[in-house]
């Protein structure tokens, strides 16, 4: 059997050293090409603001944050599918960079909300998931899993535990809220415009 340093699995990308570059930029790949399909009604003059943005949040946004719950990413990453969801956005509007109109305006304005809100959003509806799991669960298992071997060199990056601790501190929230679904739901919620 061939040996790779990543390979594609359940549309994902797995790399051999663990960082999801490659699955990042695929991820940003495909909503370009779903955004690219649409083109016809999310460049349209007839259609209001807000329906495109409508569009765009069912169609084009799944396809770009498909796998992005489980994901450790870093700011960079983070920055990319922000760029790309702004290029879009912009161009839905006939704006460019040069109109100097603020990315909150264009959000507003479709009634779109930031994709690293939303990433976040999932990462936490699915940390709430896991943790409502009984504690014989494979998943809760596999959550606390310690893998061998060493890290690289350097700064050693953030795990998934670590940006959920980041994501429950910055939203000042506490892990015994995560019991009743409902109100887990509806305090991570991230409302679009």
């Amino acid at each position: 059997m061939p040996q790779t340093t990543k390979f594609k699995y359940l549309g994902s990308f797995v790399e051999s050293d663990g960082d999801i570059d490659c699955d990042v930029a695929h991820r940003v790949q495909t909503g370009w090409n779903k955004w690219r399909a649409a083109t016809s009604i999310l460049c349209d003059k007839r259609f209001l603001d807000k329906l495109k943005g409508k569009f765009y949040r069912v169609a084009v946004r799944p396809a770009m944050m498909y796998g992005s719950d489980y994901w450790p990413i870093k700011k960079i990453q983070e920055r990319k599918l922000e760029t790309a969801e702004m290029r879009m956005l912009r161009w839905m509007c006939r704006h460019t960079r040069l109109d100097r109109i603020r990315n909150e305006t264009i959000m507003g304005k479709l009634g779109v909300a930031c994709i690293s809100d939303k990433v976040r959003e999932g990462r936490l509806r699915w940390f709430g998931h896991v943790r409502r799991r009984g504690v014989l669960a494979p998943v809760r298992s596999v959550a606390h899993l310690i893998v061998e071997g060493r890290r690289c060199r350097g700064r050693p990056w953030l795990t998934w535990d670590e940006h959920i601790h980041q994501d429950l501190l910055a939203l000042c929230l506490s892990e015994d809220l995560i019991s009743d679904r409902i109100s887990w739901r509806r305090i991570i919620k991230v409302r679009d415009y």
